[in-house]
C-alpha cells in the first residue's frame, strides 16, 4: 500500500486542481458564452457601434469627438484648435474626448475656475453660433461626468442650427429636421432628458447632397 501524501501536499495539490478548473471556466469558457451572446444578439454594440461614411470608419455612436479645423501648424502643440462652424459642435470635455482619458474636471460648482470658465465659454459660444449669451443652454458650457458623451441637449442643438446652415448652405428646416431624427429619448423612459446624439447628426448633414 502506498504511503499517503502528507496534509499540506494534499492540500496544494487540492489548490492548484481548484485553479486549473476555475481558469478554464472563468478564463475561457465565460468569456466564451459572454462573446458568442453579445455578438449573436447585439453585434453592432459589442464591436463598438462603429459609424462609418463611404465606408471609411469615421468614429463610434457611444463616443463623442471634436469637430475643430485642421491647424495651422500641425506641428505646433501650443496652437489651439478652432471649432468648424460646417458641423454641431459636442459638449466640452475635461479629455478632449480621449478614450483614455475619461473623466470630468473635478472642479465643484462654486470653484471659482470653473465659475470663470463656464462663463468665458458662454461668450465665446455665443460668439460663434451668432446668439446672444442667454440663449447658450447649460449643457454647452459644461462637460459630461465621462467627457465621452456624444449627445447634447435638443436645445442646444437648435441653438446651432443658423450657423450650420449658413456654412453648409441648408436650410433650418432641413438641419431641424435631421435634429429631431436623432434624437434619442430618456433612458429606461425616466431618466434624465432626451438628447441628439451629434456623431450621427453631423455624419447626416455631412452626406447632403
Amino acid at each position: 500500500m502506498s504511503k499517503p501524501l502528507p496534509a499540506i501536499v494534499r492540500t496544494h495539490v487540492t489548490a492548484l486542481r481548484m485553479l486549473l478548473v476555475m481558469t478554464v471556466i472563468l478564463g475561457l469558457a465565460y468569456p466564451l458564452l459572454v462573446t458568442g451572446i453579445s455578438q449573436l444578439a447585439f453585434a453592432d454594440k459589442a464591436n463598438g457601434s462603429i459609424v462609418k461614411s463611404d465606408g471609411k470608419e469615421i468614429g463610434s455612436s457611444l463616443l463623442g469627438q471634436n469637430y475643430n479645423l485642421p491647424k495651422k501648424d500641425p506641428n505646433n502643440a501650443d496652437e489651439e484648435a478652432q471649432p468648424d462652424p460646417k458641423f454641431f459642435q459636442p459638449r466640452f470635455s475635461a479629455g478632449s474626448y480621449d478614450p483614455k482619458a475619461s473623466g470630468a474636471s473635478n472642479l465643484g460648482p462654486n470653484d471659482e475656475k470653473l465659475t470663470q470658465a463656464v462663463e468665458d465659454r458662454r461668450a465665446a459660444i455665443a460668439a460663434f453660433d451668432g446668439v446672444g449669451p442667454a440663449s447658450v443652454p447649460v449643457d454647452a458650457v459644461t462637460a459630461s461626468g465621462s467627457g465621452l458623451d456624444p449627445h447634447i441637449s435638443v436645445a442646444y442643438a437648435k441653438e446651432q442650427v443658423g450657423r450650420v446652415a449658413k456654412a453648409r448652405g441648408l436650410t433650418a428646416d432641413t438641419l431641424n429636421t435631421l435634429i429631431d431624427k436623432y434624437t434619442e429619448g430618456r433612458p429606461l423612459g425616466f431618466l434624465g432628458q432626451q438628447g441628439v446624439n451629434v456623431v450621427l447628426l453631423n455624419k447626416a448633414i455631412s452626406e447632403q447632397k
